[in-house]
């Protein structure tokens, strides 16, 4: 009997080492990393621009393939403040960057290529749960060198209004939605679409079905690499086979406009300062932008929502 309640033992110890490994591994996807303690850096700041309007704040924090964060105290306390200055600044917006680690590169939550923006996107739901509306918003994306992501967001206020703004701000809502090149070859205008792109355009089929009045609009950019008259044209034609995508594939019957700006509006620097190549903002620059709009507003569209 002693015998039989030993194997049972080590039965259940097997049990018990496979049951941890499955939750750790393979549902917390945090095998290979460093286990991710909750200490945070009081290092969070709000900007604008070169100028720091809050500091010293926790850090939020999000788990391995998560786009919620796990909020402090503090974080809310941040969360407030930052509603009480965009509630008593009207004449300025805010940009959210959130950032991923190496290891979730894959993941893209609902229409988001990445985590990263969906991270951001919480964030924005957040703030406009303490009444700050959603057209207050841009989203921006980077990748953290750290599997700790000890620094997950960026908060930096700006004036939509100013002409001095060096790069056009991009909301990715339902109705200004924007997706990087990732759906086209290098230099090719051939329209692979992804699934975050896929979904996406299910969802405005369906919408333009309920919505018979509802227009949309696709505009076509690229990075700074060619001449103007090229990547004006390479923009042109990327926009032309996502139409050609949205009426051949999902039958939708809408009028569809196209449109290209070419390299004119980058929203990331396509160099760095120092003259050298920066591939991550030129990837962020080629892109195709989505706008939903209705008929008594559709003149004027403004690709990106930018000014």
């Amino acid at each position: 009997m002693r015998f039989l309640a030993f194997i049972v033992f080590l039965l259940f110890c097997v049990f018990a080492l496979f049951a941890r490994w499955y939750y750790v591994c393979e549902i917390r996807h945090n095998c290979g990393e460093e286990p991710i303690e909750d200490i945070r850096l009081q290092t969070l700041e709000l900007t604008e621009g070169d100028v720091i309007l809050l500091s010293g704040y926790d850090q939020f924090a999000f788990d391995s393939a998560s786009i919620t964060p796990r909020l402090n105290q503090n974080n809310e306390l941040f969360l407030d403040t930052v509603a009480a200055i965009l509630s008593q600044n009207p004449e300025r917006n805010l940009t959210i960057t959130g950032f991923y680690r190496q290891s979730e590169q894959s993941i893209a939550p609902g229409f988001f290529e990445n985590i990263g923006l969906a991270r951001a996107d919480q964030i924005r739901k957040l703030l406009m749960k303490k009444g700050i509306s959603q057209d207050r918003f841009s989203l921006d994306h980077g990748i953290s060198e750290s599997v700790r992501l000890p620094e997950p967001l960026l908060f930096d206020l700006y004036d939509p209004n100013s002409t001095a703004n060096e790069f056009e701000k991009v909301v990715f809502t339902f109705t200004n939605m924007t997706f990087s090149d990732a759906n086209f070859e290098y230099n090719s205008d051939v329209f692979k679409p992804g699934e975050p792109l896929k979904l996406y355009a299910d969802s405005v089929k369906t919408y333009l079905d309920l919505n018979t009045e509802a227009l949309l609009t696709i505009v076509g950019h690229t990075d700074s690499i060619g001449s103007d008259a090229y990547n004006l044209d390479l923009g042109q034609r990327r926009a032309e086979n996502a139409r050609a995508y949205f009426i051949d594939s999902l039958g939708v019957t809408t009028d569809i406009q196209v449109s290209s700006v070419g390299k004119e509006r980058p929203v990331a620097p396509n160099s760095m300062s120092d003259g050298s190549d920066n591939p991550e903002g030129r990837q962020k620059n080629r892109r195709v932008n989505f706008i939903l709009s209705s008929d008594d507003n559709a003149e004027g569209v403004d690709s990106d929502g930018g000014r």
